[in-house]
C-alpha cells in the first residue's frame, strides 16, 4: 500500500463523521498510505456549508417534529419518487474535482451521506476515474448513501451491507464501527465486580448537547439509585442546568470518552452513533432512550434489532432496561459480548481492496 493516495471527504456535522474519517486516515497511513481529510461541507458554495450545519443543528434541537418531516421526505428508505439531495451534490462538483486533481488519490472514501452523492453522481457521470468506496457510519443506511455510481458500500452490519447492495447493485463489505484503539483496550468493570457506591450511568448528547428531556431523565436515574453522568458536549446551558440535578455529575466537552467508559457501568445513548459504538468496544451495554428524530431513531432500532443495544420505549422501559443491564447475569455479558463481537473486520483494509 506504499504508493496508495486516499482522499477522505468527511463533514463537521457534529463529531461523529470526522472522528471516523480521523481513525481512518489513522490507519491508512499505519498502512504506510498517504492521506488527506476533506470536510465535505467546504466544497458547497461559500456559506452553504455553514447554513447547512446551522440549519440541521437548529431543527434537531428546536423543531425535531421538522427534521423529521424532511427525513421522511429525504432520506428515509421506500419506494417511490421523492426528491433527493441531487442538486445540492452538483454544486460541489467543480470543487471536488479540483482537490482531485490537486491531491491526485488513487481512492476516495466519503464518510457522510452528501459526499457519497457527490462521488457516486460524478462516477456514473464518467467524470471521475477514482474509485470512491463509501463507509457508512450509520446503522440504518437511509437513501442518502446510496448511488450506484459508488464502488463499494462498507457497512457497520451485515443487514446494513444487505441493504446497500440491494438499492444499489454495487458490492458491499461489513466491518463493523470504526473507533479509535484505546476504546477497545478499555478494561472497564468487570461485570461480575462488586462496586461500591451507586452505579455511574453515561447519558450521552453528541457534541452538541442535542436531546430531549435529558435533565428529567438525569433526574428520573439518580432518584432509582444511580449516578447519573451527563455528557453535555459543548452546550454550556445544559451543563449547568444538569449540574443542578442532586446527584448528578455534569460535564462539558471531553478528549476522555475512553476513561469515562472505562469508569461507567451503562451508556444511555440517543443517537446511536460514535458515542455508542465507542461504547461497545469499551465493553458497556448501551440503552436507547428518546433518539434523535429522523436518522437517530432508525438508527437507534437498528442497532437494537441487531442484538448490540436495548431499545426503552417509555419511562417504565427505561427503568426495566437500566436494572438488567445493570445487574451482573446473562441479559448484561449477552449484549457485551454481542457489542464487542460487532467489530469483524478492519474498515481500511476493505475500502482499499482491489475492486473487481
Amino acid at each position: 500500500m506504499g504508493s496508495l493516495r486516499v482522499l477522505l471527504l468527511g463533514a463537521s456535522m457534529g463529531a461523529g463523521h470526522d472522528a471516523v474519517s480521523g481513525e481512518l486516515a489513522r490507519r491508512l497511513r499505519a498502512r504506510g498510505a498517504a492521506t488527506e481529510l476533506c470536510d465535505v461541507l467546504t466544497l458547497l458554495p461559500p456559506g452553504t456549508g455553514p447554513a447547512l450545519r446551522a440549519f440541521y443543528r437548529g431543527t434537531v434541537r428546536h423543531a425535531p417534529a421538522l427534521y423529521a418531516a424532511i427525513y421522511a421526505l429525504f432520506l428515509s428508505p421506500g419506494d417511490g419518487h421523492r426528491p433527493g439531495s441531487a442538486p445540492l451534490a452538483a454544486t460541489a462538483r467543480a470543487r471536488l474535482l479540483r482537490r482531485v486533481r490537486a491531491f491526485r488519490p488513487d481512492l476516495l472514501v466519503p464518510t457522510f451521506h452528501l459526499a457519497a452523492q457527490i462521488t457516486g453522481r460524478l462516477r456514473a457521470e464518467g467524470v471521475l476515474s477514482v474509485p470512491s468506496s463509501v463507509f457508512v457510519t450509520d446503522f440504518a443506511v437511509h437513501r442518502g448513501w446510496l448511488h450506484p455510481g459508488n464502488d463499494l458500500y462498507v457497512c457497520l452490519t451485515a443487514q446494513g451491507a444487505e441493504a446497500a447492495r440491494a438499492a444499489t447493485g454495487r458490492p458491499a463489505a461489513v466491518s463493523g464501527p470504526v473507533v479509535a484503539p484505546e476504546f477497545h483496550r478499555v478494561a472497564g468493570p468487570h461485570p461480575y465486580a462488586p462496586e461500591p457506591g451507586l452505579p455511574p450511568v453515561l447519558l450521552s448528547t453528541g457534541a452538541w448537547g442535542v436531546g430531549t428531556r435529558t435533565v428529567r431523565t438525569a433526574r428520573l436515574l439518580a432518584a432509582h439509585g444511580c449516578r447519573p453522568v451527563l455528557l453535555c458536549g459543548r452546550d454550556e446551558r445544559l451543563r449547568r442546568r444538569a449540574a443542578r440535578v442532586p446527584g448528578a455529575v455534569a460535564l462539558g466537552w471531553t478528549d476522555d470518552m475512553a476513561g469515562l467508559l472505562g469508569a461507567a457501568r451503562l451508556l444511555v445513548d440517543n443517537a446511536a452513533g460514535q458515542t455508542a459504538v465507542q461504547a461497545l468496544a469499551a465493553g458497556v451495554p448501551v440503552l436507547a432512550w428518546r433518539p434523535l428524530p429522523g436518522h437517530g431513531r432508525d438508527g437507534a432500532r437498528s442497532m437494537a434489532a441487531a442484538g448490540l443495544s436495548t431499545y426503552a420505549h417509555d419511562p417504565d422501559d427505561l427503568l426495566a432496561g437500566v436494572r438488567r443491564l445493570l445487574r451482573p447475569g446473562p441479559v448484561r455479558t449477552g449484549q457485551v459480548e454481542r457489542g464487542r463481537a460487532a467489530f469483524v473486520a478492519d474498515a481500511a483494509e476493505l475500502l482499499t481492496r482491489p475492486l473487481g
